[in-house]
C-alpha cells in the first residue's frame, strides 16, 4: 500500500539518488556507464515544477503532504480493500 504522499517522496528521492550517481564527489567509485545512464534518465525525469503539478493535478496519486487524519483514513481504506 502507497499513499500519495509516500509516491511523491519516492520520486523525489529517486531523482536526488539519480543527481548523487552523477556526482563524482558524492559517489567516487561509480563506473563511468552507470553515471552516463543517470544522467541519460534525468533527462527526462520529473522536476519540482512537474512534480506539484501532478500533486494538483491528481491529488489522488501524488500529493506533497497528507494530513494526518487524511492518511489515517487512507489506510485504513487501502487496507480494509486488501482484505476484501
Amino acid at each position: 500500500m502507497t499513499l500519495p504522499d509516500e509516491r511523491y517522496r519516492a520520486v523525489l528521492a529517486t531523482r536526488r539518488f539519480l543527481l548523487d550517481l552523477c556526482n563524482s564527489e558524492h559517489t567516487p567509485r561509480v563506473p563511468k556507464l552507470v553515471r552516463e545512464t543517470a544522467r541519460s534518465m534525468l533527462r527526462h525525469y520529473p522536476s519540482d515544477w512537474d512534480m506539484k503539478q501532478a500533486a494538483e493535478n491528481c491529488p489522488d496519486v501524488f500529493q506533497e503532504q497528507m494530513e494526518a487524519v487524511t492518511r489515517m483514513f487512507r489506510s485504513y481504506e487501502e487496507k480494509k480493500n486488501e482484505q476484501a
